[in-house]
């Protein structure tokens, strides 16, 4: 793996931000290899551009709580909410809209880079309180 501690960080609290606003198909790619302008992409999907956007604004309200305040060098797509983009140099976050996903395909584009495994926290509490219900 390729990303650096904060890349990491960034890339999971992102993506935290992301679960907890309901996006769907969460993968982080390990791109440092290959692109030597980033190390990692979160990808993330909604169903309407609504949601897009409550997805793209939860991420930079968390990235912006970390101890060492993350802010957007660049941020593309907004108005259209299909397709936003946030450039944070160490990630780039893509929150797309679930048929431009589904069309551009990102994580096919990217398949031959390692993925980083992500786990949403409340599926994580929730497995642990079922198998200690069991």
């Amino acid at each position: 793996m390729t990303v650096s501690e904060r890349a990491h960080e960034l890339a999971m609290a992102a993506a935290q931000a992301a679960a907890d606003k309901k996006a769907q198909d969460i993968v982080i790619i390990d791109v440092g290899d290959q692109l030597a302008i980033t190390d990692a992409f979160l990808l993330a999907a909604a169903p309407n551009e609504r949601q897009v956007l409550a997805i793209v604004d939860a991420i930079e309200e968390r990235l912006l709580e970390l101890p060492e305040k993350a802010k957007p060098v660049r941020r593309e797509g907004e108005r259209g909410g299909r397709w936003v983009l946030l450039d944070y140099v160490d990630i780039v976050v893509h929150v797309q809209h679930t048929e431009e996903r589904e069309f551009y395909a990102l994580d096919r584009l990217w398949k031959d880079c390692p993925q980083i495994p992500f786990v949403d926290r409340d599926l994580a509490d929730s497995a642990a309180g079922t198998a200690t219900a069991e």
